[in-house]
C-alpha cells in the first residue's frame, strides 16, 4: 500500500490518500489540487511533485 500526503507538497492541508496504484493515487491527488486548492490546470511539474511524494504506507495502529 502506498499514500500520499498533501501536505507534504500544500503546507497545512490534512488530506491524504492510500492506494496499491500510484496511478490511482495521482488521479485522486491531481483531482484533490483541482477541487480544492483550485488548481484548474495541474501542471506536470505538480505531477512530478507528487510522485515524489508518494510513500510506503505505515501500518494503522
Amino acid at each position: 500500500m502506498k499514500e500520499f500526503q498533501c501536505g507534504s507538497l500544500v503546507p497545512g492541508c490534512e488530506w491524504h490518500t492510500r492506494h496499491e496504484d500510484e496511478a490511482e493515487i495521482i488521479r485522486r491527488a491531481t483531482s484533490h489540487m483541482r477541487q480544492v486548492h483550485e488548481e484548474m490546470t495541474v501542471s506536470e511539474t505538480t505531477i512530478e511533485a507528487i510522485r515524489s511524494r508518494i510513500q510506503k504506507a505505515g501500518k494503522a495502529a
